[in-house]
Order: structure tokens, then C-alpha cells, then sequence
């Protein structure tokens, strides 16, 4: 695998096409499902299902609870795009090809993207079955230089430097917290760090991320949502709390623990995404008529 892979716009433009050519309208509003989440897809109505390894350029997903679908239909009035699961960086793709779904939802007309992720509390105050609703980030990974806008920049899919001092747009934030109130949903806001897996921590790593306040672990998200600020579009991220994370702990984490939390955390997303989508009905109208 190349690290540093470089896609040439024409791989996104013909994914694109595929896929306009199947999809009977413009998605406006992307949702990416984390590890265990995939059922969240069968609230998705009217819906057509597509396979990752069929559209051109998109990776093949390995990891178990991803199953590398794309559900295309309504929820809550609005034309959507799901991708049940996602591809990483430790299954052997680089940053640029885990990112390729984000690029093509771009192309296709996604103005807002939804993301989630299982991830793994660092905060003592959290417990398994809770939501982070992220309001920052810390990209380790690619503090590190594994950057999906590594290489030459495609000025009008956006800036050469881009903002990321509002990545989390506070709007979307302050839906999501209201709806989780009203719904009774264990709720918080959070920093989130992405680490590159597929490893779990150490205690000592524990206690660094712990130090340097991140409060949820994950090995996804953040390259998503540079690749969408990039292109402009409103980002809401929500991690469902899987294991908390405590350094000093005998009891290791493990997959099947994120698997078997999922059960609970996929209502409990579905709820916020629902009531958040709710909200938005007039505003996205209004933007497709202008």
C-alpha cells in the first residue's frame, strides 16, 4: 500500500457517475455508520442497496459489524446516502482511499454529513451505551503526516489550508444535545482522538490521551471530516460510547464488546439523527430551492 496514494480526480468522477446512474435523486444529507451500528440502515425508507466492491474506487470493508453497503433512500423527509460501515487505514488502504466515499458524496450534492463511530471512553464520567457528540478533535494520525489533502490541491473542491478551528458545525451540535435532552439519552459533548489501530491502547497510552484531553478513542472519523470541511460541507459526529477505558483496569477491551454495545447505542443514535433531521426539513428545502 502507498501511504500517500494519489487518486486522480477522474476515479471520483467516475464512482460519481455509477452512481447518479442507479440513485433517482441528489442526496443532501450523508451518513457514515461506525462498528455495530449497520442496523441504523433499516430505518432508511424507500431505499436502494448498493455494494462497496461494486462502485468503482471504493474500497472493500473486512472488519466485522462494517458490511460495505451503500443504502440510498428517505429518512425523516430527506434524500440520503448511508454508508453501512468504512473502510481503515489499518485494513492496509490509505487515508486518501478510506476518504473516497466522503469525496464522491461531495460530488454527488451532500451538503451536510453525518458521522459515527464506536469508541472507547476516556472520560471517567462516561459509562458503555452513552453518545459523544464531538465537539473537536485531535488528529494524531495526522499530526503524523498521514493527511487525506496530502499532494497537489483541487481548488475548487476547496482551500489549500482549510479551516478546522469550527469542524464540528456548532448548529448541528446544539440540535443534537437538545434532541438528546428531550429523548432521555445519556449525552455528552467531547473531544474525540483518533488513533491509527488496529491495536488497542496501553495503559500508558490511556493515561496520554487522558493527558492531553481527549475524552473518547476511536480509529476512524477524523479523516472524514477534513476531507468534508474541505468540500464545504456541515459536519455532526457522534461516537457511541462501546468500553470505557481505564488504565489501571485488568479487564482488556475487545471487539466483540463494541459489537454487543451497538445493540444498545444504535436506538439511541437513530433517535438524535431522526430528531436532528427533523429540525432541518425547512433549512435543507429552502437551500435546494435557491
Amino acid at each position: 500500500m502507498d501511504v500517500h496514494e494519489r487518486i486522480p480526480r477522474a476515479e471520483y468522477e467516475a464512482a460519481a457517475a455509477w452512481l447518479r446512474e442507479r440513485i433517482p435523486f441528489s442526496p443532501r444529507i450523508g451518513l457514515v455508520l461506525g462498528s455495530g451500528l449497520a442496523p441504523f440502515a433499516n430505518a432508511v425508507e424507500a431505499s436502494i442497496t448498493l455494494a462497496f466492491t461494486d462502485i468503482p474506487g471504493f474500497p472493500a470493508v473486512t472488519v466485522e459489524g462494517h458490511p460495505g453497503r451503500v443504502i440510498v433512500g428517505q429518512l425523516e423527509g430527506h434524500p440520503i446516502m448511508v454508508l453501512q460501515g468504512r473502510a481503515h487505514f489499518y485494513e492496509g488502504y490509505s487515508v486518501q482511499r478510506t476518504t473516497f466515499p466522503i469525496r464522491v458524496m461531495q460530488l454527488l450534492g451532500v451538503r451536510i454529513l453525518i458521522l459515527t463511530n464506536a469508541a472507547g471512553g476516556l472520560n471517567p464520567e462516561f459509562r458503555p451505551g452513552d453518545v459523544m457528540i464531538l465537539r473537536d478533535h485531535i488528529g494524531l494520525f495526522g499530526m503524523a503526516g498521514i493527511n487525506p489533502l496530502r499532494g497537489p490541491n483541487e481548488m475548487d473542491w476547496g482551500p489549500r489550508f482549510p479551516d478546522l478551528s469550527q469542524a464540528y458545525d456548532p448548529a448541528l451540535r446544539a440540535l443534537a444535545c437538545k434532541v438528546a435532552q428531550a429523548e432521555g439519552i445519556p449525552a455528552h459533548e467531547g473531544v474525540y482522538v483518533m488513533l491509527g489501530g488496529p491495536s488497542f491502547e496501553t495503559p500508558a497510552e490511556v493515561r496520554f490521551l487522558r493527558l492531553i484531553g481527549a475524552d473518547a478513542v476511536g480509529m476512524s472519523t477524523v479523516p472524514e471530516v477534513i476531507v468534508a470541511r474541505h468540500g464545504g460541507m456541515r459536519v455532526l459526529a457522534l461516537s457511541g460510547i462501546s468500553n470505557t477505558l481505564n488504565p489501571d483496569a485488568i479487564e482488556p477491551p475487545s471487539h466483540e464488546e463494541v459489537l454487543r454495545v451497538g445493540q444498545v447505542l444504535v436506538p439511541r443514535l437513530l433517535a438524535i439523527v431522526r430528531g436532528v433531521l427533523r429540525s432541518l426539513r425547512g433549512e435543507i428545502s429552502s437551500s435546494q430551492n435557491q
